[in-house]
């Protein structure tokens, strides 16, 4: 299914985004060395909880997990990418963090990610990963706009990806989102231009670049959730919720 959302659902989603964005922020400045990824779920239920939101993860169940999810929020340390469970695990100085997140406040979603690295180390190669998952997710949003297509997106992604030397996986990538998490269409992070879905306004879009450093092979973990790079190499991920406008995209997971 592909969602075009009313003005009226598009401005709740720009409050949700900004729910998402908030609780992202107030846990990247928490996620310190010691503190527990047990604690990062606690603490996102209850913020999701006090704005009268609901959690998209704790009763998801797709075909691909082993559902289901159980938790608030994904907690992907070091070489863990993709749909890590939060565990019994305390941070470590030079970790690479990643948190993802999607939340339903008032019937829309919103979904965004973030990766950093943990305390105060040096981290020359994760500081790599991460900034080039931002500057794809920025180019990403700068190809987006009302009558531009789904291949337009993914090329601009695939295009620093690439430059940047890094192995892309297109099985798990961007999609669409509104009254439920995840939507047709799917945007790979790699792609042609010119192809695909035309975008019209009120469309929301994930778009989510992530890498891993030196494969695109992913594995899961016994938990049936947790995706892991094949070669245990560090990995980043990096994801915005917008809305296309009619002379552009708005970025909804900014935090207030």
């Amino acid at each position: 299914m592909i969602e075009i959302m009313s003005p009226g659902e598009v401005a709740r989603g720009r409050e949700t985004g900004a729910l998402v964005g908030s609780i992202l922020q107030t846990m990247r400045e928490r996620a310190v060395p010691g503190v527990n990824l047990l604690d990062i779920d606690r603490w996102t239920q209850q913020m999701i909880a006090e704005a009268g939101a609901e959690s998209c993860y704790v009763d998801y169940a797709p075909s691909f997990g082993s559902g289901p999810f159980g938790h608030y929020i994904c907690t992907g340390v070091n070489d863990a990418v993709l749909h890590a469970l939060p565990t019994d695990y305390d941070l470590q100085d030079g970790d690479l963090l990643t948190l993802d997140l999607a939340v339903l406040l008032h019937g829309v979603a919103a979904d965004a990610a973030i990766s950093f690295v943990v305390g105060e180390a040096e981290a020359p190669q994760s500081d790599a990963l991460i900034d080039t998952t931002r500057r794809a997710l920025a180019a990403g949003i700068a190809a987006a706009g009302p009558g531009a297509r789904i291949g337009d997106l993914s090329h601009a992604i695939g295009e620093v990806l690439t430059a940047a030397g890094y192995p892309i996986n297109t099985e798990f990538g961007g999609h669409g989102i509104g009254s439920t998490m995840h939507q047709d269409p799917h945007i790979p992070n790699s792609g042609r231009a010119g192809r695909g879905y035309k975008l019209r306004p009120g469309l929301m879009l994930a778009l989510e670049p992530w890498i891993m450093a030196d494969t695109d092979e992913l594995v899961v973990d016994q938990d049936g959730w947790t995706l892991r790079s094949a070669t245990g190499c560090l990995t980043a991920h990096t994801e915005h919720t917008i809305v296309i406008t009619d002379d552009g995209a708005d970025v909804l997971t900014l935090p207030r």
